[in-house]
């Protein structure tokens, strides 16, 4: 069985983020869509909060399981007997981030492969920062997440 990772913040989970999910989901037998647990950084959702929106929005995808993690990625990578990472790339700063990133993983554990995928045309320009920077500002995130997202990140910025 192919079970690959695809890790991140999700805060939120983005159409974006549902895009890479989706496609990741047809080239795996399975995906963990890893959650981390991040002390580091200021985020608008708990750890439990995003894995629940992470969950519901991949409801419809039987092969995809969401996961919180802490620590080393690869390290829960190892646990979960997890052969590919999947990144996705919107610009150019994100092939830079994500070589670097590389570089170190494969250091750490060579025996874990690491895919790319490029971001559709449609969700190039979005992350879960300028997500939530529309949303303080009272911008319209309808289409950019699911419904029940767009509720929750409101909910927060009132």
């Amino acid at each position: 069985m192919k079970i690959a990772l695809y890790p991140g913040s999700f805060d939120p989970v983005t159409a974006g983020h549902l895009d890479i999910i989706s496609r990741s989901a047809k080239i795996f037998d399975k995906l963990i869509v890893g959650v981390y647990d991040t002390p580091d950084k200021k985020l608008m959702f708990t750890t439990a909060e995003r894995v629940d929106l992470a969950r519901q929005a991949v409801a419809d995808l039987p092969n995809v399981e969401v996961k919180p993690f802490s620590g080393l990625m690869v390290e829960f990578a190892k646990r979960e007997g997890v052969a590919t990472v999947v990144r996705g790339l919107r610009v150019n700063n994100d092939f830079e981030l994500e070589f670097d990133m590389a570089m170190i993983n494969r250091r750490l554990a060579p025996e874990i492969e690491l895919v790319c995928l490029l971001a559709s045309p449609d969700y190039q320009f979005l992350s879960s920062s300028i997500l939530k920077e529309v949303a303080r500002l009272g911008g319209n995130i309808d289409g950019l997440v699911p419904p029940f997202v767009a509720d929750a990140v409101r909910r927060k910025v009132q």
